[in-house]
């Protein structure tokens, strides 16, 4: 075990009288304080899912009774850290020095640290605390019943183990090297989506035509060159017929992963269930298309690892007579084009199903020539196969920057030259 001392947060808070504090009791800084400019404001979307940046009044906010109080107290600098204190209590975030502005406002759902930088580095403390130990005394320190709520109290009184500041400096690094790379990642990700977005616009219209094709494009029906065919209700299955292992697979809307089918998460059934109806029995290259719950997620059929079926909310669509490739269709499915045709049928209703004449209409227009369906499907699947090498390599580095933080922030794992665990 590490030798590193205990301190509690208020220890290590820096020495004036706002270091530690909530946002502005009984305001909520909501869309009626909003202004075009002004003092940013931080709220507990901020934390998480929403980064854009609200602004409200620079002196003051007003309270139920129309008093206004002064902003002083819940003003947060760049090295301060935020803390949520109501809902998802376990948030923490950083004012570092890519934060835009130098001053924020703290919303009244979180509270503000502004640490001692002679004995702690603001940057150190943001790993800590967002670290799996740390985590677990945040949500195990909730208090109040219903909603999860984090005091001040509960925070200033959290211990923690403090490494000297070389330590500390040297695991940050470390640690802040693991977020460049998740989030040189994402950006990767994100530009290749985009240019796959970009592909499916140009060739799935024939705007762009591959080099060497020159064919018209015609209308294809879609039901009339398919067979479209589905468990026909439950056919009195039941989920205790569900097995965990075995060799017939049963697959469902649940098991579709960014258009393939996820082999390891389908269940299995008895031999009998797979006999049963051989219309739905699976084969490579088939399109499922989801018809309940939430309908219109296609899936491809690829690297089939054996006998596999399908539950009742789940389209199997193959074509009639070599009509055209099953690739093509799959990418036409995807884009926007069936998107629309969905929306269309929902349009003024609480549709939760997809009915088999419901396709009876849908039609795309495609090359006339199959090698031309076959160059553009492979195009568009290549670009699907980049993204999900990157995706791999991304969950990848979130499991090792993670395995970092359970080592560095426990002391288990050391990096200072020279110090032993």
């Amino acid at each position: 075990m590490t030798s590193w001392p205990i301190v509690t947060v208020a220890d290590i808070a820096a020495r004036s009288k706002n270091a530690m504090a909530t946002g502005p009791f009984g305001s909520s800084i909501g869309s009626r304080f909003f202004r075009p400019f002004g003092v940013p404001i931080v709220r507990g979307s901020n934390l998480s899912t929403d980064p854009e940046i609200r602004f409200s009044d620079a002196d003051l906010v007003f309270l139920d009774a129309e008093k206004a109080i002064e902003f002083s107290r819940s003003i947060a600098k760049q090295g301060d850290l935020i803390f949520s204190c109501w809902g998802t209590i376990n948030q923490v975030g950083l004012l570092d020095g890519t934060s835009a502005y130098r001053e924020y406002v703290i919303s009244n759902k979180q509270m503000k640290l502004t640490p001692d930088r002679n004995i702690v580095l603001p940057e150190f403390l943001y790993y800590l605390f967002s670290g799996p130990e740390m985590q677990r005394e945040i949500l195990g320190g909730a208090v109040g019943t219903g909603v999860p709520g984090f005091n001040l109290t509960r925070l200033k009184s959290l211990q923690l183990r403090l490494p000297p500041m070389d330590e500390q400096r040297d695991i940050a690094a470390a640690l802040s090297s693991g977020d460049r790379l998740v989030a040189g990642l994402v950006n990767l990700i994100s530009k290749k989506r985009k240019v796959k977005q970009g592909l499916m616009q140009e060739l799935l219209t024939g705007r762009t035509r591959l080099h060497g094709f020159r064919g018209d494009w015609v209308e294809l029906r879609v039901a009339n060159a398919s067979h479209l065919k589905a468990r026909i209700g439950w056919q009195g299955l039941r989920t205790d017929e569900y097995r965990s292992s075995g060799e017939y697979r049963l697959v469902g809307g649940t098991d579709f992963r960014a258009g393939r089918v996820n082999w390891d998460s389908t269940p299995f059934v008895d031999k009998w269930r797979y006999d049963q109806d051989t219309n739905i029995q699976l084969q490579e290259g088939d399109i499922l298309i989801t018809k309940d719950g939430t309908i219109g997620k296609v899936a491809l059929v690829e690297n089939l690892p054996g006998p596999a079926t399908l539950n009742s909310g789940v389209f199997v669509l193959r074509p009639k007579r070599n009509s055209y490739d099953p690739r093509f269709i799959f990418a036409m499915l995807r884009s926007q084009y069936f998107d629309k045709f969905v929306a269309g049928l929902s349009a003024g209703s609480t549709i939760n199903h997809l009915y088999q004449k419901d396709l009876v209409t849908l039609a795309f227009r495609v090359p006339s020539a199959r090698e031309e369906q076959e160059a553009i499907a492979q195009v568009l699947l290549d670009a699907d196969d980049d993204i999900a090498a990157l995706e791999r390599r991304l969950a990848s580095a979130r499991a090792i920057k993670q395995g970092m933080m359970q080592e560095l922030l426990t002391g288990r794992t050391r990096l200072t030259e020279g110090v032993a665990a």
